[in-house]
C-alpha cells in the first residue's frame, strides 16, 4: 500500500510540475463549417475535443474559434444532426486554422472517438468490436432504466426483475464478468445480486460505449466479458449557460418522470446540475394482468464544478441515487395495482459518489489522475406487521484510484500505462444475513501500445491484477453462519490486435485476448435465503479465478447506399462460476427456509457466436437497419441436462425501417418516423440440471415511434418523441428474465410472470439557452 501510495504521488506531482512549462505554451483554433450540398454556412455545429473536455458551436455565419488550448497534438470531433460526424486529429503546434465541410448522413458508419487500448483513439482502429449508443438513439425510445436503454443493440442483452432492474449481458456473460463505468471510474453496488440494478440516473448519461470481450485492458479484473461506459454530457463551450427540461410517460405502469439540468462555462469554470424523479405502478401483461410489486421509485441529485484550461482540467462530481423497487414473488395482492406507494416486499437502494477527475496536459504526454469514493446502502423489508423494519441490510464503501500516462502520437507509436484498482469495506447492519461482512483490495497495473504502419493498425499490451479478499466470521444462535475466509487471487491479462484496411471502405479487424475474474463475495461465501432471487444462496469457499482466452474476428464495409459489419468470436472460459440448483436423491428441490436451495460451482465453458448488422440506404433518408445476435455457450465434459450454460440469451433479430422526412426545417427539424421488429428466436439451449431453467417459446415484438424537434427563428423550442412498443400485446417471457420462475401463477394457472405488454411513450424535452 505504501509503495503504491508514493507511486500515485510521485506522478501527481510530475504532472503538476509541468504546470508552469505548459501555462506559457497555448494555442488557439478557428474555422468556418459548411454543408456539401450547396455550401451553405451550418449554424450551431458542435467543435468538441474529446480528451480535452472543451469545445465550442459554431455562428451565424458558420465559423468557430477557440482560445487557450493546450499546444498539444489532440483530436477534434465535428458533429451535427443528420449530418456524418468528422474525427481528425490535430496539431494546435502548428495548425491555427481548419474548416469543415459536412456531408448528410447516410448508410455509412460514423468515425467516433472510443476508449481504446491507449486511452481515445478512433473506432475504426479498435480491433475488437465497439458498439456506441448515441444522444440521439438514447432519447428516441422508451425504456424503464439505462440497461434497458441499450438492450436491443447487437450482442447486448439483460437480464430483468421486472421494469425497474436490469443488469447488462455481453454476449451472454454478465454479473461481475462486465464493468460498468460512469462519470470516468467503476460502478460499484451490490452488483454480485440478481436482483441488484445499475444506480445510475439515465438523464445524467449523454451517450454509451460498449467494448465487447476482455481486450480493454485498463479495468482489470471484472472486465473479462466487456465494459459498458456511461458518458456524460460534453461541457459547454465558453460563455454559454444553458438549460433544459424534460418529462415522458408511459402508459403501461404509468411511469411518469422528469428531468432539471443547468450547466454552463464561465471562461473555463464550468459547472452542470441536474434532478431527476421517476415512478411507475405495476406494469400489466395480457396472462398475468398487473403484475403485483413490479412499481418502483426513483431519485437522483448530481453536480459537476470544474476548471478548464490550458494545462487541461480538473473536475469534481457529485452523486446522490435513491431506487425503490418493488420485489416480484408471483402473488396477488389486495393494494391498488396504480398504487405507487411501496408494497411488500421491496428494497431501499442508496447510491453516493464522489468523483476527482484530473487531466494534466504537457509536451511529453498527459497524465489523467481520478480518484472516487462510492457508499452504497441496500435495505431490503419483507415483514408486513413492520413493513418499516428491514431484513438484509449492506452498506458497501469503495475508494477507486486511477492514474495513468499517455504518450503523445510520435511517428504514429501511442503508449499508455498506468495504475488502478479500489478499497472497499461491506458491513452487514440489518436483521438477516446473506453474505459476510468483508474487506477487499484491488490492485492491478498496465501498459499498452498501438501503431500505425499505414493500413495496418496494431494495438495490445498486458495487465496484471492482484485482489484479496477477508469475510469476517459470524456465529448467530451459538453455530456459525459465515466462517472466516481470507483469498488472494492474481492473474496476468493481455490482448494483441491488428485492424487492416484492405479498401478505402473495407476493413478486417484481428484480435486476441486474455480475460480474468476472482470469485465475488457471494460466490465464496453465501449463506442465506435471497429473498429477490427466491432461494437459499450457499457458498463455495474453494472456487478458483476465471480465465479466458477469446479470439475475435470482423470485417466492415461501408458505401453511400450500405452498410455492413460481421464481427465473430469466440471464447474458452476455465472455471466458469454459476448457482446450480440442488436436489435429493429422488431428484426433488432441496428446500431451505422455505425456498429453493442453490449452490455456486464451476466448470470449464466454449461460448461461441457473433452479431451480423446490415444497413441499406436505397434513397436518401431512407433506412433499413437489421442486426442478428447469436450466443451459443457450452459447459465442457457435461451430459445434456447440463450441457449448456444458465441465463445464455437467445438468437435475436432486429429489424428497423426509418424515414427522415425533414431535415433543416423551419417549423420542424429533425422529423423521423419508424417501425422496427425485435424477433427473439426459440432457446432451447438451457440449463436443464435439477429444473434449474426451462426452455423459452420463440416471441416477435412489433415497435412503431415518431418524433421531431419544433422549432423558431431559428432556434429549438421543443422536442417531442412518441414510442408504441409491443403493440400486438404479445404475452412472452424473456428467456433472461428472472420472473420467469417465481413458480406456478395459481390465478393463471402459467408458470412464472410474464414481460411488459403494449406500451405507449411520450417524451419532451425543451431546451433553455440563457
Amino acid at each position: 500500500m505504501k509503495k503504491l501510495f508514493y507511486i500515485i504521488i510521485l506522478m501527481v506531482c510530475f504532472s503538476i510540475s509541468s504546470y508552469a512549462d505548459m501555462a506559457n505554451k497555448k494555442a488557439m483554433l478557428s474555422g468556418k463549417i459548411t454543408d456539401k450540398v450547396g455550401g451553405s454556412a451550418l449554424v450551431g455545429v458542435s467543435v468538441y475535443f474529446p480528451e480535452l473536455k472543451t469545445g465550442t458551436v459554431t455562428n451565424e455565419n458558420g465559423e468557430y474559434h477557440m482560445d487557450n488550448l493546450p499546444n498539444v497534438s489532440t483530436t477534434v470531433q465535428v458533429s451535427y444532426v443528420g449530418h456524418q460526424t468528422i474525427v481528425k486529429s490535430i496539431n494546435l503546434q502548428n495548425t491555427s486554422n481548419m474548416d469543415f465541410v459536412m456531408k448528410e448522413t447516410n448508410a455509412m458508419i460514423n468515425e467516433v472517438v472510443v476508449t481504446g487500448l491507449t486511452g481515445s483513439s478512433l473506432m475504426a482502429k479498435s480491433p475488437s468490436p465497439i458498439t456506441i449508443v448515441s444522444p440521439s438513439e438514447l432519447l428516441q425510445q422508451s425504456s424503464t432504466n439505462i440497461v434497458d436503454a441499450i438492450s436491443k443493440q447487437p450482442g447486448i442483452s439483460q437480464i430483468t426483475t421486472g421494469a425497474g432492474i436490469s443488469k447488462p449481458v455481453i454476449r451472454g456473460l454478465g454479473y461481475n464478468r462486465i464493468a460498468v463505468v460512469n462519470d470516468g471510474v467503476r460502478q460499484e453496488g451490490q452488483q454480485w445480486g440478481d436482483e441488484h440494478g445499475i444506480e445510475i440516473d439515465p438523464q445524467t448519461v449523454h451517450s454509451v460505449e460498449i467494448l465487447k470481450g476482455p481486450a480493454s485492458l485498463m479495468y482489470g479484473s471484472d472486465a473479462m466479458a466487456g465494459v459498458v461506459i456511461f458518458r456524460e454530457a460534453p461541457i459547454l463551450p465558453v460563455g454559454q449557460i444553458k438549460a433544459n427540461v424534460s418529462s415522458e410517460y408511459q402508459t403501461n405502469n404509468g411511469l411518469f418522470g422528469y428531468s432539471l439540468n443547468m450547466a454552463g462555462n464561465n471562461g473555463g469554470l464550468v459547472w452542470n446540475w441536474r434532478y431527476s424523479d421517476k415512478m411507475a405502478h405495476d406494469y400489466k401483461n395480457k396472462y398475468d394482468g398487473y403484475v403485483y410489486d413490479s412499481r418502483f421509485r426513483e431519485h437522483a441529485l448530481s453536480g459537476l464544478i470544474g476548471i478548464n484550461r490550458s494545462w487541461g482540467y480538473s473536475h469534481l462530481t457529485l452523486d446522490a441515487y435513491h431506487l425503490t423497487p418493488g420485489i416480484i414473488e408471483g402473488e396477488k395482492s389486495d393494494d391498488s395495482p396504480k398504487s405507487y406507494g411501496k408494497g411488500i416486499p421491496y428494497q431501499q437502494v442508496y447510491h453516493y459518489k464522489a468523483v476527482w477527475d484530473n487531466s494534466f496536459l504537457f509536451s511529453a504526454g498527459s497524465i489523467k489522475a481520478t480518484f472516487a469514493y462510492q457508499q452504497n446502502r441496500r435495505k431490503e423489508f419483507e415483514d408486513e406487521d413492520n413493513p418499516d423494519q428491514c431484513g438484509l441490510n449492506f452498506l458497501l464503501h469503495t475508494v477507486n484510484y486511477d492514474v495513468h500516462y499517455v504518450t503523445p502520437e510520435n511517428k504514429d507509436w501511442k503508449v499508455a500505462t498506468g495504475v488502478n484498482g479500489m478499497y472497499q469495506r461491506s458491513l452487514n447492519e440489518g436483521t438477516e444475513f446473506l453474505v459476510p461482512a468483508y474487506n477487499l483490495f484491488d490492485f492491478g497495473m498496465f501498459a499498452t501500445v498501438e501503431r500505425d504502419f499505414g493500413k495496418l493498425n496494431v494495438s495490445g499490451g498486458l495487465r496484471y491484477d492482484k485482489r484479496h479478499i477477508h469475510a469476517e466470521h459470524l456465529d448467530e444462535d451459538g453455530v456459525a453462519r459465515f466462517n472466516s475466509l481470507s483469498k488472494s487471487f492474481d492473474g496476468v491479462t493481455g490482448s494483441l490486435g491488428a485492424v487492416y484496411n484492405i479498401l478505402e471502405n473495407l476493413n478486417m479487424r484481428l484480435n486476441l485476448s486474455r480475460g480474468f475474474r476472482s470469485p465475488n463475495i457471494s460466490e465464496l461465501a453465501s449463506n442465506g435465503v435471497h429473498e429477490g432471487t427466491v432461494r437459499y444462496e450457499m457458498g463455495n469457499e474453494n472456487l478458483k479465478p476465471e480465465n479466458s482466452w477469446q479470439l475475435d474476428f470482423g470485417v466492415d464495409y461501408n458505401t453511400p447506399v450500405i452498410s455492413t459489419t460481421l464481427s465473430l468470436f469466440a471464447n474458452r472460459i476455465n472455471n466458469y462460476i454459476f448457482a446450480e440448483k440442488e436436489s435429493d436423491a429422488s431428484g426433488n428441490p432441496v428446500i431451505k427456509d422455505g425456498v429453493p436451495t442453490y449452490q455456486f460451482v464451476s466448470g470449464d465453458a466454449r461460448i461461441l457466436g457473433g452479431e451480423a448488422t446490415v444497413d441499406i440506404h436505397p434513397v436518401e433518408r431512407l433506412h433499413f437497419e437489421n442486426s442478428f445476435s447469436y450466443v451459443n455457450s457450452v459447459q465442457l465434459h457435461q451430459p445434456d441436462d447440463s450441457k449448456y450454460l444458465p441465463f445464455t440469451p437467445a438468437p435475436r433479430w432486429n429489424s428497423e425501417l426509418r424515414y427522415d422526412f425533414i431535415r433543416d426545417g423551419k417549423c420542424l427539424n429533425n422529423t423521423y418516423a419508424s417501425v422496427s421488429t425485435e424477433c427473439d428466436l426459440r432457446q432451447n439451449h438451457f440449463y436443464a440440471a435439477n429444473n434449474t431453467e426451462t426452455a423459452t417459446p420463440s416471441y416477435t415484438l412489433l415497435n412503431a415511434a415518431v418524433g421531431t424537434d419544433i422549432m423558431h427563428s431559428g432556434h429549438k423550442i421543443l422536442s417531442v418523441f412518441l414510442t408504441a412498443n409491443n403493440i400486438t400485446d404479445r404475452a412472452y417471457q424473456s428467456h433472461l428474465s428472472r420472473l420467469k420462475y417465481t413458480g406456478l401463477n395459481p390465478v393463471t394457472g402459467r408458470e412464472g410472470v410474464y414481460n411488459m405488454g403494449r406500451n405507449f411513450g411520450i417524451k419532451i424535452l425543451v431546451p433553455i439557452d440563457l
